[in-house]
């Protein structure tokens, strides 16, 4: 059985071989992370778990019975006084299409609430990822308005909301 655990030191080999293993994947859609990313990848997930430790983000995996990575669920730019934050996720190849990604997404949206503290989460996504619309749309946010190429790494799309307080799918 999949779960869901908070990022630490221990699941950088496991993320790196997630990333590595499905980059052309999820290139297709988003942005590619480039070869700085994995260039420099022990620095930058030395990065992510400072910045983890200060409270701006909450970083999670989806890990396999055999500690494999099935999927990477953030929660980023957390905004304590307005107890928001944006969620990303990203879902290895071989797992997406079970709806593992809609199942974490919902119980990281249990999390953000009760761990974190946090009201309303925000997501993006571009017009052409209809497998994250359906996964947004499946967890409970509602679109909230145009994304811009900013937001999206040069494409356009769309914004969902999800209230945590109110809503429950």
């Amino acid at each position: 059985m999949p779960e869901l655990k908070r990022l630490n030191a221990e699941h950088s080999p496991a993320v790196l071989a997630f990333e590595l293993a499905n980059r052309a994947y999820f290139a297709a859609s988003v942005p590619d992370r480039g070869d700085d990313y994995f260039d420099r990848f022990t620095a930058r997930y030395s990065a992510l778990l400072a910045e983890q430790e200060s409270g701006l983000c909450a970083f999670h995996v989806l890990l396999a019975e055999d500690g494999s990575v099935l999927g990477r669920f953030n929660l980023v730019d957390i905004e304590h006084e307005e107890h928001s934050a944006e969620l990303g996720y990203r879902v290895a190849r071989h797992a997406s299409g079970r709806g593992l990604a809609t199942a974490t997404v919902l119980e990281l949206c249990r999390l953000a609430a009760s761990r974190y503290g946090l009201r309303t989460l925000r997501a993006a996504t571009s017009h052409e990822n209809t497998a994250s619309q359906k996964v947004l749309t499946k967890a409970g946010f509602v679109p909230a308005g145009p994304a811009g190429p900013a937001d999206l790494g040069g494409k356009t799309g769309t914004w969902y909301q999800r209230d945590l307080v109110d809503q429950q799918p």
